[in-house]
């Protein structure tokens, strides 16, 4: 099958290696994968129509946020970031200078260093295409089961991932959380309380969107006129993307604020939670042969 031409002003993984340390060092030298992307969005000034390009037929993620993966992982073979079982990406030091940052030589260096371990000298093409393939694998191991477990739930009944939300929160601290979705309610599928330090309560509302498309700036503001008075925050959880200005509106000052949770973070907060998401470690066997001849 002919591989899907992409847009030309699509900016290739080593083109957003340097926006990405620009990212992390605006951020205060860490970050999330969420804030670094949005950081990286503004520094490379990508427009909407780029952002909204989609990784494969049915990615769980946009093709630049596909790429920033290859940037990310080039960054942590090349010795400038590390990153954390938590999701935290950061700066491996402080005094990064970024003027001397060249993100060909990166690249380059990055393709080296796997020749340099070859057992036997390979050529330059057969090394650089596995060095992709290994990167290739790190990024995609991760997309592939969240395609597999979003695609569940695109198919599961509009009750069964109202119930998944509402599980989701109570296992996330939430207490008192209902479903309460019924028409004519402007959206609102549910309400919990989530309470800080066992101190403050939060009255939240949240409203469930099952589907692959993204959540627009006017439904952000439709589900912001129906929490109105009835909550201190709003929460959208979908299986799709939140556009840009969608985002933008979420935080807007002098607005109630609305918290978002899209696809990938589902897939990763039911990882965590152990929700419908198990992970399995394999085992591995070492011969201790010294052991066993000083018996």
């Amino acid at each position: 099958m002919a591989r899907k031409k992409l847009n030309s002003n699509l900016p290739s993984f080593d083109q957003l290696i340097i926006p990405t340390v620009k990212a992390l060092i605006q951020l205060g030298g860490s970050g999330t994968v969420e804030e670094i992307n949005s950081k990286v969005y503004e520094i490379a000034k990508l427009p909407d129509d780029i952002l909204q390009i989609p990784h494969g037929e049915e990615g769980t993620t946009n093709e630049v946020d596909y790429r920033l993966a290859w940037s990310r992982t080039y960054l942590k073979k090349f010795g400038l970031l590390e990153n954390s079982s938590r999701g935290i990406w950061a700066l491996s030091k402080a005094d990064i200078d970024v003027d001397k940052l060249d993100h060909i030589e990166i690249a380059r260096a990055v393709r080296e260093q796997n020749k340099l371990t070859e057992p036997k000298p390979r050529i330059t093409k057969k090394t650089t295409d596995e060095i992709e393939q290994e990167v290739g694998d790190e990024v995609d191991d991760t997309e592939e089961w969240k395609e597999k477990l979003l695609n569940i739930l695109y198919n599961i009944t509009p009750a069964a991932f109202e119930r998944l939300a509402q599980r989701l929160l109570r296992e996330s601290g939430f207490f008192q959380v209902e479903v309460t979705g019924k028409s004519g309610d402007g959206g609102i599928d549910g309400k919990g309380i989530v309470r800080v330090s066992g101190l403050l309560s939060f009255h939240v509302i949240f409203q469930c969107k099952r589907y692959r498309g993204s959540v627009t700036p006017s439904q952000i503001r439709d589900f912001r006129g129906a929490m109105q008075g009835r909550a201190d925050k709003g929460l959208v959880i979908t299986t799709g993307t939140f556009t840009r200005e969608a985002i933008k509106e979420a935080t807007r000052d002098g607005a109630p604020p609305i918290d978002l949770i899209d696809g990938e973070l589902l897939c990763d907060k039911m990882k965590e939670l152990k929700l419908g998401v198990d992970t399995k470690l394999t085992e591995t066997v070492e011969i201790k042969g010294d052991w066993l001849t000083n018996l």
